[in-house]
């Protein structure tokens, strides 16, 4: 794989007064781009500076997953990241009366590997600063809307004669809420083959009672091969497994693709957060939940159709009842004030700076208070992650598409760019199994929804027609023939005319509300979006004017390195050890008499005699991490795999505003757990043999 090419710069105003990486950030705060890791820093405080090859050499070990990451470990494409990472892989092979995800799954040879249908892996090849190029048409006093739109146009142009020219995946990325933007293109692979994953039991070890919490136990991992031309690819850039793992101290790195963060937030977008957004999808959350468990508690089918489901429901549940309580922290918050207070005092005593950058907390607060108006109808009619149904995404898309494609690639929804629609049409063309059943319970739901949200709406009335909305649900899904690939495909290319005279009734429902959906779309894009993101650019050039990069952009499910130590910590006035074994998993198992979900699966009950029990399972660190950074690799010094991230403790959910290591801690799975499973749990030594074969 070729070198990635950085290029930097951070506009003319700061021309010749950089300061880079002034130490302000908390202990080892920092989710830091890899073209702006602060090298120093490390070396002040651990002795260890990571050269330019080391860097090169871990980003381009690196994957992005469609959710996560993952890295490559062996020189033969073997990549490794977590379990519940593969689970839609896992949960979608998983057919013909197979059940992968409760009985785990091994492919003792290349031919019996399953491919997933619709994964796709990343790996960055370069990175080009182009925020020149982005603001290139922006004129003085131009509208805030009118800008925005702007740069998406300039921003789709930039992508797509990327895509074109080099073949590669071209992604604009927005940093410091548009301060910045970076081109990162990506090498993608499509042909994704499962190896290995352990019992759903011991992915998850404990169930959602253990979840961000530590001590953990779980073997939350699973191997692919990485395929390309039908061939598994050779790669020089992979991480050497360690034999020896870590010890109390040790500096460790995490390389991965956090996904979002709330780190520079304004105090208004914060209140938004804890009064309104937050709350709401807490709401939504719970009553999914409940759905999908009675809908599972009907027959072991259900249980096994739903489990992906609801573990990704559960987890962010659990998530987001963390941060809450973090908005509400009177501590979390005051300090939030203390460093806005700071930035505003340092813009307001000058009288040039005042000129220059103005008052953008003002303009973001009015753009909240808009969100705030708009918000429930936004969510419900627009925003994707309220269309809880895999073929409400489709008939979304579809609508969509067949409007999008007919106008210029810089006047799509961002979405609907050129260089997006590969990835976009890969999903919607998968074969991956759907159960109406699983998706008549949720899209009754998504149907209530509506009804209780917006009331006597006309898009409402229109959409339900009379019908109650489990009545239409039933209807609707039962109708529908998108389940079906082939509809999907013939839909698509049968552009716009397929589209207004179908009769399928989910595309139908689609096309009656888009127009509604749109209006409060341009709303958002107008009046929040493009206003946030213009005060967060002025917001931007006020931190680099006081404090140069040390201010790492927000988390932008990009690659990033972080790094902190192995450690543990104090809580209750107890000693929290760094690292749990296999005998530990045993015992918990036992402290709660061996019943779900802290029942061993049988594959470890019949092995328990030939285990090194001493053998450390899962460890902690101060790393930085957050949602997205799941799958990413723990490694040291040496650039050796140590672990695999798989979770944070309950301490560290507030790090999405807000980074503390007082308590808050990144878990990883050992490599010593890992090998001694291989080896002496699942029989899978010749696995076993790939990873220990670029062992020191």
């Amino acid at each position: 794989m070729p070198k990635i090419i950085f290029k930097l710069s951070v506009w003319g105003l700061l021309a010749g007064g950089l300061v880079l990486f002034v130490s302000f950030a908390f202990a080892d705060e920092g989710m830091w781009l890899y073209n702006a890791f602060p090298t120093k820093r490390v070396q002040s405080k651990y002795g260890f500076a990571p050269s330019a090859s080391w860097l090169d050499h871990i980003r381009l070990s690196s994957i992005r997953f469609n959710n996560g990451t993952g890295s490559f470990v062996s020189p033969d494409g073997l990549a490794f990241t977590n379990h519940h990472i593969a689970s839609e892989c896992i949960h979608n092979i998983s057919t013909g009366g197979k059940d992968y995800m409760k009985n785990g799954f091994y492919a003792r040879t290349r031919a019996e590997e399953a491919k997933c249908p619709d994964l796709e892996l990343d790996i960055v090849q370069k990175i080009e600063d182009v925020t020149a190029r982005v603001n290139a048409g922006l004129k003085p006093g131009m509208p805030a809307a009118d800008a925005e739109q702007s740069r998406r146009a300039a921003m789709a142009m930039i992508e797509k004669d990327c895509a074109t020219s080099t073949g590669l995946r071209c992604d604009v990325v927005t940093f410091y809420s548009g301060g910045m933007y970076h081109l990162y293109s990506y090498k993608k692979y499509t042909d994704v083959r499962l190896v290995f994953a352990p019992e759903f039991e011991m992915a998850f070890f404990g169930g959602d009672p253990d979840n961000f919490t530590y001590p953990r136990y779980d073997l939350d991992i699973s191997f692919f091969h990485v395929y390309e031309n039908n061939q598994p690819i050779h790669t020089d850039n992979y991480l050497r497994w360690s034999s020896t793992g870590v010890k109390q101290g040790d500096l460790v790195f995490v390389s991965g693709n956090p996904g979002s963060t709330d780190r520079l937030e304004t105090m208004a977008e914060l209140e938004f957060l804890r009064d309104v957004e937050r709350p709401f999808w807490l709401n939504a959350y719970k009553n999914c939940i409940a759905r999908l468990l009675q809908f599972s508690s009907k027959s072991q089918e259900n249980a096994r159709i739903a489990q992906e489901d609801l573990f990704i429901l559960q987890n962010s549940y659990k998530a987001f009842t963390g941060e809450e309580e973090g908005l509400k922290t009177p501590a979390l918050m005051d300090k939030k004030k203390q460093e806005e207070k700071k930035l505003r005092d340092f813009v307001e005593r000058d009288p040039k700076r005042k000129a220059e950058f103005g008052d953008p907390w003002v303009e973001i607060e009015k753009s909240a208070d808009v969100y705030k108006q708009i918000f429930d109808r936004y969510v419900l009619l627009e925003n994707p992650r309220r269309l809880r149904t895999v073929l409400g995404t489709y008939a979304r898309q579809l609508v969509r598409l067949a409007n999008e494609k007919t106008k210029p690639n810089g006047e799509r929804l961002r979405e609907y760019r050129e260089s997006a629609l590969p990835t976009l049409l890969q999903g919607l063309f998968s074969t991956a199994p759907i159960y109406k059943s699983e998706q008549t319970v949720l899209f009754t739901y998504y149907l209530e929804s509506l009804q209780h949200g917006l009331g006597n709406d006309s898009a409402v009335k229109k959409v339900l027609n009379g019908l109650s909305p489990e009545q239409a649900a039933q209807q609707i899904i039962a109708g529908t023939k998108l389940d079906d690939p082939a509809v999907r495909r013939k839909l698509y290319d049968g552009g716009k005319a397929a589209i207004l005279s179908s009769t399928d009734p989910l595309i139908v429902f689609m096309r009656d509300i888009d127009p509604e959906a749109r209006d409060v779309r341009k709303q958002y894009d107008d009046q929040v979006d493009a206003v946030s993101k213009a005060g967060g650019t002025a917001l931007a050039k006020a931190r680099f004017a006081m404090s140069g990069l040390d201010a790492y952009p927000d988390a932008t499910f990009t690659l990033r390195l972080s790094y902190g130590d192995v450690g543990g910590y104090m809580e209750s006035g107890k000693r929290i050890p760094y690292f749990t074994t296999i005998g530990g998993a045993f015992q918990h198992a036992a402290d709660h008499a061996n019943k779900p979900p802290y029942q061993l699966p049988e594959s470890w009950m019949k092995s328990k005699a030939k285990l090194k029990l001493d053998t450390p399972l899962n460890f902690v660190s101060t790393a930085d991490i957050i949602g997205g950074n799941s799958g990413s690799a723990t490694v040291n010094s040496a650039g050796e795999v140590v672990g695999i991230i798989f979770d944070g403790n309950i301490q560290s959910l507030p790090w999405d505003f807000i980074y503390s290591d007082a308590k808050g801690r990144a878990i990883s799975v050992d490599v010593r757990g890992i090998v001694e499973a291989l080896r002496n749990i699942y029989g899978a030594g010749a696995l076993a043999d790939e990873l220990m074969g670029g062992a020191k």
